[in-house]
């Protein structure tokens, strides 16, 4: 376990090639000593380039970064006690596992016994003691990966930097890694930063989620509450996993709405902390997939729950659930996650009617 603290602040983070544009626009963030955190979101929208401001390998424009609260713009990743791993692993191929796991203590002048020690406790964390004396061309890509991870640690970082360490595997081998990069990061206690654009990887992993679009944090918190509370339509569209609906706020009642649109009537969303919602608003409100039921149209729900009449588009059967997707609400796409031995109680064909329902203290106002 790496000695120090490895907590990271970004304190009103810019970066701009150009004096212009901002890749990265004001950016705050705490992440505690030991976390992991995932930076997610689609190309250019600025994670990596904030990966590479933690490690050193640019500095920013305007704005501090704090590592163990030791200013650290301007510090090199060696005095920082950053680590990164690369996308391509960037092994040498005519050294042994060894050897490359070894090779950053070589490069500070470590002698030969002492780094070969370290690297085979390395070797061990990572498991691979009976591939040590291998070349990386006879690895497999998670071989290889484990390599690179060990290589980065090796030097006792306070951080680890990892972008996007699984791009490159299959899916299954990523599903296996997800597990190794979690286990190493316990094992290790140290904390890691990783960014990926894949919504399933971060949320498997990751203690803190960092959902980024044009260079700005649209949300950040545990994965489970970024997960089931987005905060906006962008987050809950690009997490996925959530129907996204939008409509007239046709009368408030209390703490609640009651919103409208086209083939939608009245369906009741909680206000939560929207208390500035007015009658006449458009609005945003979520509700995620594996909570919306079917049922017939003659049917009898319980009051308290939300219906809305659709028609069945088209049906996936997905394994552990049948993913249907309905007619579009308001121009808005509505699909229910379906348990499969529910769905085939009463299964549905593609051109029936239905009842889309949910229980109403289930949806989510948006932020507008």
């Amino acid at each position: 376990m790496a000695d120090g603290n490895g907590s990271i602040e970004l304190a009103g983070l810019v970066k701009s090639y150009d004096g212009v544009t901002r890749v990265v626009d004001g950016v705050n963030l705490k992440v505690p000593d030991g976390a992991y955190c995932c930076f997610l979101g689609p190309s250019g929208c600025g994670k990596t380039t904030i990966l590479r401001m933690i490690a050193g390998h640019e500095d920013p424009t305007d704005g501090e970064i704090l590592i163990g609260d030791e200013q650290v713009v301007g510090l090199d990743p060696v005095e920082r006690r950053t680590a990164m791993m690369f996308q391509s692993y960037a092994l040498f191929p005519h050294l042994s596992v060894r050897e490359n796991i070894a090779f950053p203590l070589r490069v500070r002048g470590a002698g030969t016994a002492e780094r070969h020690k370290a690297a085979d406790a390395m070797i061990e964390k990572v498991r691979l003691t009976e591939l040590a004396d291998r070349l990386p061309g006879e690895l497999s890509g998670g071989q290889q990966q484990r390599v690179a991870l060990a290589r980065a640690a090796i030097t006792g970082p306070r951080v680890l930097l990892l972008d996007e360490p699984l791009s490159a595997l299959d899916e299954q081998l990523r599903v296996q890694m997800r597990q190794e990069l979690s286990r190493m990061q316990r094992d290790l206690g140290i904390t890691f930063v990783h960014v990926t654009h894949t919504q399933l990887e971060a949320i498997a992993i990751a203690d803190i989620v960092v959902v980024m679009e044009k260079g700005k944090i649209r949300q950040a918190g545990p994965a489970r509450d970024v997960y089931d509370q987005p905060r906006d339509r962008y987050v809950a569209e690009f997490l996925g996993g959530q129907n996204v609906l939008r409509g007239k706020v046709a009368r408030i009642d209390g703490g609640s709405a009651l919103i409208s649109a086209d083939s939608m009537r009245d369906v009741v969303v909680p206000l939560g902390a929207h208390g500035g919602v007015a009658v006449g608003d458009t609005v945003d409100f979520a509700i995620r997939r594996d909570d919306v039921g079917l049922s017939r149209p003659q049917a009898v729900s319980p009051e308290s729950r939300a219906k809305v009449p659709s028609r069945v588009r088209s049906i996936e059967y997905q394994g552990n659930f049948v993913k249907v997707m309905l007619d579009d609400v308001g121009g808005d796409e509505l699909i229910a996650y379906v348990p499969d031995r529910i769905f085939y109680l009463d299964p549905v064909s593609v051109g029936d009617v239905v009842l889309a329902g949910w229980d109403r203290d289930k949806a989510r106002m948006l932020a507008r």
